[in-house]
């Protein structure tokens, strides 16, 4: 690594650029607009659900909603409810510990290295040994893709992309970027009960904008659409940069009418109709592995995201991984997708009604 990306005082710079970009995206008007956005979603959402089953939705403000039904209380914000404990998700906030425990499964997981600024060495030679691209993302505390870069191939990327995990939390794990296709399988109390295959977000040239142009356009529809297309907004950052440049592109680039673009290797970011049912894809042997490294796990709801070249086969078989394990899970997509929509809302609020009740009769009996 050169003198000039291992300098402590570059370091903190680049901190400082990135901590600064990332207080601007966050003051963004738009991006406060599709917040609430995808807020009024899962509103609606759970409102629906409640109402499906014969119970009462309540916003109680903040976010916060009540669902009731006779004595049965519970509250809900967004993705997360209460049919997982604090500590189940603070074990899966944290992605070094989730792969431990996934790999004494005998489940694979990606090759990977946790650092700090103080020992961004260590990355620098897993970059070495890896002689190939690498993701940087937060080793903990995040969700959604934010502070994740791919496609990092030299010391001086690392320190950038580090800098950009690092405004999430000081600890910065690298790990090898996999090839194939990403997989989100939905997994509830052990049963896989949803799974689609996820394409990166894209645009198509129309032979006169700018790239940037064009996610400024997309960008634009997202919001008129209220969540009906995706429930973020594009983002320039440093893994669109990196994307585009491995198709010798940049935010400046016209690209020729009908010519295609991929924006992002980090999913999440995509939108609806870039997802599409794979319940039918994905072999036994791949579905075991993530219901054994739930298991582990103990969570009841979690959104195992898998990366293979070949979904038909075992992943030991053709280098895939179970790349991480989320819970709360996103529902957005469950419910935008092709193939047919899955209501999650719904199905966990039974979840948890059945949980109570199998609560009241022991109280009972006992």
């Amino acid at each position: 690594m050169s003198a000039f990306s291992t300098n402590p005082f570059t370091l903190r710079a680049l901190y400082a650029v990135a901590m600064g970009k990332a207080f601007l995206r966050f003051g963004d008007p738009r991006r406060r607009e599709a917040d609430r956005h995808r807020v009024a979603f899962y509103d609606r959402a759970w409102r629906e659900a409640a109402e499906e089953l014969g119970a009462r939705w309540e916003p109680l403000g903040a976010g916060i909603s009540e669902i009731a039904l006779d004595d049965f209380r519970t509250r809900v914000i967004e993705n997360t409810c209460a049919i997982d404990d604090p500590v189940t998700l603070a074990v899966l906030a944290d992605k070094p510990l989730t792969y431990t425990i996934v790999r004494e499964e005998s489940v694979p997981v990606p090759p990977h290295s946790t650092f700090t600024f103080r020992t961004i060495r260590k990355a620098v030679e897993f970059l070495g040994r890896a002689d190939a691209d690498c993701v940087v993302k937060p080793a903990s505390g995040t969700g959604g893709g934010r502070g994740v870069t791919t496609g990092i191939r030299t010391p001086l990327q690392l320190a950038r992309a580090a800098a950009a995990a690092a405004v999430y939390g000081d600890d910065v794990l690298i790990e090898a970027q996999m090839a194939g296709d990403n997989y989100r399988l939905l997994f509830l109390d052990g049963e896989l009960v949803d799974a689609f295959v996820r394409r990166p977000p894209t645009v198509t040239g129309d032979g006169r904008s700018t790239v940037a142009a064009l996610v400024r356009a997309a960008n634009s529809e997202r919001l008129r659409e209220r969540a009906g297309v995706s429930q973020v907004l594009l983002t320039v950052d440093m893994d669109m940069r990196r994307t585009l440049a491995n198709q010798g592109l940049s935010p400046r680039s016209v690209p020729r009418a009908g010519e295609r673009v991929i924006l992002k290797q980090v999913v999440n970011e995509n939108a609806g109709a870039d997802n599409t049912s794979a319940m039918a894809t994905l072999c036994p042997a791949i579905i075991e592995d993530c219901a054994r490294a739930v298991k582990a796990l103990r969570v009841r709801l979690a959104g195992v995201d898998v990366i293979t070249p070949d979904p038909s086969v075992p992943l030991a078989d053709a280098g895939g991984v179970v790349l991480e394990v989320n819970a709360p899970p996103n529902f957005y997509y469950h419910y935008h997708k092709r193939g047919g929509a899955y209501p999650v809302a719904r199905h966990v609020l039974e979840r948890l009604l059945k949980s109570r009740h199998a609560a009241d009769a022991e109280v009972a009996h006992a």
